[in-house]
C-alpha cells in the first residue's frame, strides 16, 4: 500500500510503461512478419501465446535483477577486449537479427520466382512460435536492463511489463493486417532488423551506438513510407481501374461544372443520393461509348455473317418479295448463290416497285457495294458511311470472304446502347433480381456497362461479344448447361450455356451474387432453372 501513496513510484511506472511500448514497437513489426508465414486461422494464436511465452520470460528475467547486473562482469577476454555474458547475448542475438532478417528479405524478393500453382506451404506453428520468443529475448534485453535502473520496486518493474504487453497484444491484430497488405512496409521492416543487429553486434564487441542515431534514421524513413502511403492512397483513389478515355470523360465533365459523386470514406464506395449524382449511368455510359470508340474494332459494332439478310437472285421473285415484306430493312446485300458474291446494294422500296411493276429485280438500278477490309479504324469506317449517304458497309477479311456489314445504326448502338429491329429481341433481357438472359452475340463493352462489370474484356483479346470471351474461357465448344464464373469486385457473376445453334452460343444465363453464403442452395436453385 505504501507503493500506491508514494508520487513517484506512480510516475516510475508511466515512465516505465511508455519506454516499454517504445522499445517494443519495433519488436512487434517483427512480430506481425513472422506472424504473416502463417495459416490465417493460426496468426492471432501465434501472436497471443508468443507474447504470452515473452512476458513470462521479461517477469522471470526481473526475478532475476542481480544475475543480470552480474551479466555486465567480464568473463573472458581477447587481446584488449573483453567480453561479458550481456555482450555475448547482444553479439549472438545481433547475428540472429541479422541472419533472420537477410533470409526473410531474400525469401520475400527473390523466393517469389519460384512459387508453385496450388495450396501454399506454411511453416511450422511451433517454430514461428519459438522465433517470435527469441526475438523478443534478443529485443527485450535492454528494456529489462533499462527497467532494472529506472526502477527500484521489482512489483513496479513486472506492472509496468505487464501493461506493455498487453498494450502489444491488443495492437498487434491491426498492425499485422497493416503490414501483410503493404510489401514495402515489410521490406523497410527487414532494413530496421539489420541495422539493429548490425547496432547490437557492434555494441557487444564495446563499440557503443547511440540509440538516438538508429531512432532518428528509423524515425526518417517511417515518416517518408507514411508520406508514400499517403500518395499512393490518393493515387488510388483518383486513378481507378476504369479505361483512361472514362477517365478523361470524369475531368473533361469537372471542367464543365459537373461534380464527381461523393463516397464513403469507410467503403470507398459512391453515395448513390440524388444530391451527390448529377450524372446519370446511361449518361455516363453514352459519354464513355464516345471517348472509347476509337479503340473498339470493328468487329465489336458489325452485323455478324450470321446474322445478314440477303437477298438471292436465283430465289424466285415471290421469295424475294415476301423476304423483302418481312424484313424491316431499308437495304439488303444482293447476292447470286452466297452471300460472298455480292452483286450489289439494293433499296428496299425500289426493289418492291420493280417486282410489282416487272416481276423481276432490276439490276441496274442496284447500288456498287461499299467494301472495307475488317481491320479498318472505326474513325476511318464512319468517314466511310458518311460518304455511303445511309447505305451500309460491307466487311471482308483477307481471303475476300464477307464477315459482316455495318450501318450508321451500329454505330450510334455502340454509343447509347442497344436499339433493336421490329424482328430483334433485345440482347440483354432482365429475367429476376441479379439475373439475365443475354443473347451470345451481345457486345462485351455494351454486356460490361449494363451489368457494371469490368475486366472481360482486355486490348489483346481477339474477341468481342459474350459468346467469344465464353468461348476464350473454355477453350472448346461448351454444352447446353456448361458454367463459368468471374470475380469482380465484392460479386460473382455465374454464366450459364441455355441454349447453341449449330456451333454458336446462342443463349447465356448470367447471375449476380453478392455473398457465397447459400451456395449449394443457389447452385441447386440455379440448376433447376
Amino acid at each position: 500500500m505504501e507503493l500506491l501513496l508514494d508520487p513517484s513510484v506512480w510516475v516510475g511506472l508511466l515512465t516505465l510503461v511508455v519506454l516499454e511500448i517504445v522499445l517494443g514497437i519495433d519488436n512487434l513489426i517483427f512480430i506481425a512478419i513472422l506472424a504473416d508465414k502463417l495459416p490465417p486461422s493460426q496468426r492471432d494464436r501465434a501472436r497471443v501465446i508468443g507474447l504470452s511465452l515473452a512476458l513470462v520470460m521479461r517477469l522471470a528475467l526481473l526475478s532475476g535483477i542481480s544475475w543480470l547486473f552480474k551479466l555486465t562482469s567480464p568473463l573472458f577476454w581477447v587481446g584488449s577486449l573483453d567480453f561479458s555474458g550481456r555482450d555475448l547475448i547482444l553479439i549472438l542475438g545481433g547475428f540472429f537479427l541479422v541472419f533472420k532478417g537477410t533470409m526473410e528479405m531474400h525469401e520475400r524478393v527473390e523466393g517469389k520466382t519460384h512459387t508453385m500453382s496450388g495450396s501454399r506451404m506454411y511453416p511450422s506453428f511451433w517454430v514461428i512460435v519459438t522465433q517470435i520468443v527469441v526475438l523478443d529475448a534478443v529485443f527485450s534485453l535492454d528494456a529489462v536492463i533499462t527497467a532494472v535502473g529506472m526502477v527500484d520496486h521489482l512489483p513496479v518493474m513486472m506492472a509496468a511489463v505487464i501493461i506493455a504487453i498487453g498494450i502489444m497484444l491488443v495492437a498487434s491484430k491491426p498492425l499485422t493486417r497493416f503490414v501483410s497488405a503493404h510489401p514495402t512496409v515489410v521490406i523497410l521492416c527487414l532494413g530496421f532488423l539489420l541495422m539493429i543487429g548490425f547496432a547490437l553486434i557492434a555494441e557487444g564487441f564495446g563499440f557503443k551506438v547511440p540509440k538516438g542515431y538508429l531512432y532518428a534514421a528509423i524515425g526518417f524513413s517511417v515518416a517518408i513510407e507514411a508520406l508514400n502511403q499517403i500518395a499512393r492512397r490518393n493515387l488510388r483513389n483518383s486513378d481507378t481501374q476504369r479505361p483512361m478515355r472514362e477517365r478523361t470523360a470524369e475531368g473533361i465533365l469537372r471542367m464543365l461544372g459537373k461534380r464527381p459523386a461523393a463516397t464513403d470514406e469507410a467503403t470507398d464506395t459512391a453515395l448513390d443520393t440524388p444530391d451527390n449524382v448529377p450524372f446519370a449511368v446511361e449518361e455516363r455510359n453514352m459519354v464513355s461509348g464516345v471517348l472509347r470508340l476509337a479503340d473498339r474494332n470493328v468487329h465489336s459494332i458489325m452485323t455478324p455473317r450470321n446474322d445478314i439478310t440477303w437477298l438471292n437472285l436465283d430465289d424466285d421473285p415471290e421469295q424475294i418479295r415476301q423476304e423483302i415484306s418481312g424484313t424491316p430493312h431499308g437495304f439488303f446485300p444482293v447476292c447470286r448463290g452466297s452471300l460472298d458474291n455480292i452483286v450489289g446494294i439494293g433499296r428496299a422500296k425500289d426493289m418492291i416497285t420493280d417486282l410489282i411493276q416487272h416481276g423481276t429485280l432490276n439490276q441496274n438500278t442496284l447500288r456498287p457495294p461499299i467494301i472495307v477490309h475488317e481491320a479498318v479504324r472505326i474513325l476511318d469506317l464512319i468517314e466511310t458511311l458518311k460518304a455511303a449517304r445511309g447505305q451500309l458497309v460491307i466487311v471482308i477479311n483477307e481471303f475476300g470472304a464477307v464477315e459482316g456489314l455495318v450501318t450508321p445504326i451500329d454505330v450510334f448502338e455502340a454509343i447509347a446502347g442497344d436499339f433493336p429491329d421490329e424482328d430483334e429481341t433485345r440482347d440483354i433481357i432482365p429475367a429476376g433480381d441479379d439475373k439475365w438472359i443475354v443473347d451470345g452475340g451481345t457486345d462485351l463493352h455494351h454486356f460490361e456497362q449494363t451489368l457494371e462489370i469490368e475486366g472481360l474484356l482486355d486490348d489483346e483479346d481477339e474477341y468481342s461479344t459474350l459468346a467469344g470471351y465464353m468461348l476464350s474461357r473454355f477453350g472448346r465448344l461448351p454444352e447446353v448447361g456448361d458454367k463459368l464464373r468471374f470475380r469482380h469486385g465484392d460479386h460473382e457473376f455465374r454464366f450459364k450455356v441455355l441454349e447453341l445453334e449449330g456451333r454458336r452460343i446462342a443463349k447465356v444465363q448470367v447471375r449476380r451474387r453478392t455473398t457465397d453464403s447459400d451456395q449449394q442452395a443457389d447452385d441447386a436453385e440455379a440448376d433447376a432453372a
